[in-house]
């Protein structure tokens, strides 16, 4: 669903989606990818020899948030889209959760 929704179509200014699962984390299809590999270790774990393959889950969910997937894609947009900063600053990396207000500091 959120290939789906990366089209042109609900795009803010400068490019940026701003479609339902795009306004909650940056990533929503890493998140879906995790969650598979997170799945498949819950359906595993219904043997006992399950419980041997938990360095899949770790190892994809570290490479889709640390290494080679969100870090490599925030580098490139950091550069192309304007206004990706504040992007950042408003919606979730990769846990969806409810935009952050912006909050003026108190004095």
């Amino acid at each position: 669903m959120s290939d789906e929704q990366d089209g042109d179509a609900g795009q803010a200014p400068g490019g940026l989606p701003d479609r339902p699962f795009w306004r909650y984390t940056r990533h929503p299809n890493y998140f879906r990818d995790a969650c598979v590999w997170w799945g498949l270790f819950a359906l595993a774990c219904l043997q006992w020899q399950g419980w041997l393959t938990v360095l899949s889950p770790l190892l994809m969910t570290w490479f889709l948030t640390r290494k080679t997937g969100k870090p490599l894609l925030e580098e490139q947009l950091r550069r192309t889209k304007p206004g990706y900063a504040d992007y950042v600053e408003r919606t979730n990396g990769f846990f969806p959760l409810p935009k952050a207000s912006r909050r003026s500091p108190t004095r």
